[in-house]
């Protein structure tokens, strides 16, 4: 889905394997290796990442990393598994970037008061919004990975958004969530508009990934500046 006008200028090499570049750098000390094969530390993801020329060497490393019978998120990595690795899920997608080195609006970048950086302390709250609204994978490590921002009312976690991905040179913009009774009121937009200000002042920029069906936060991206920059499918295993 490469568009002409999506702004895919500079080096976007690293975006074709965001998880392997992730763990091969900033997230090395979240992920464990073996040989070419490389996954998360349990509880802070399930993505894994084996190289577009993967062998059966670098399949055999992830099983030994993995365990028996467990799950390999493999993310949008497109080399196909051994015959004997059970398929768990596929679903399309599209990665989205931000174009250039331009700011977000004003209106949605204003953070406000009730924006909030989220901690350790926070994390049984981010895991029930997560529960409820379902934004993709989140764990209780997750947070680990990037700064995650979220909106109050009363007290209560009602908005979230965070950084996941850090390829070199980006920054990935994931877990963004409104709690159904919150919806509407522009917590998503002044998130995400947030994080792409902070990702854009470390001469970083941003990208997400979302899936097709979900055209309202396809729509919301767009209008945010973020523009389609290819199709991928997401693709997850089971290992022997």
């Amino acid at each position: 889905m490469t568009s002409g006008d999506s702004g895919d200028s500079g080096d976007t090499a690293a975006l074709e394997d965001p998880v392997g570049e992730s763990l091969r750098g900033r997230h090395a000390d979240l992920g464990r290796r073996l040989g070419r094969a490389a996954t998360y530390l349990p509880g802070v993801a399930t993505f894994s990442a084996v190289p577009a020329d993967a062998d059966a060497a670098d399949w055999a490393g992830l099983a030994r990393l993995l365990g028996r019978d467990a799950f390999a998120d493999m993310f949008s990595c497109q080399a196909p598994p051994p015959p004997d690795w059970k398929q768990v899920f596929v679903l399309e997608g599209r990665q989205m970037i931000w174009p250039g080195s331009s700011r977000p609006g004003q209106t949605h970048a204003a953070t406000g008061a009730d924006v909030a950086e989220l901690g350790a302390a926070d994390v049984p709250q981010m895991l029930d919004l997560v529960a409820q609204t379902q934004p993709g994978p989140f764990w209780p490590r997750t947070r680990e990975l990037g700064t995650y921002l979220g909106i109050r009312d009363g007290g209560r976690l009602v908005a979230m958004a965070g950084e996941r991905l850090r390829p070199p040179g980006w920054t990935e913009i994931s877990a963004v969530c409104t709690a159904p009774e919150a919806r509407g009121r522009g917590h998503a937009a002044r998130l995400v508009s947030t994080l792409v200000a902070r990702i854009l002042a470390r001469n970083e920029r941003p990208f997400l990934h979302v899936a097709e069906t979900n055209t309202g936060a396809i729509a919301l991206y767009e209008r945010l500046g973020f523009a389609s920059r290819k199709h991928v499918t997401f693709r997850g295993f089971r290992t022997p």
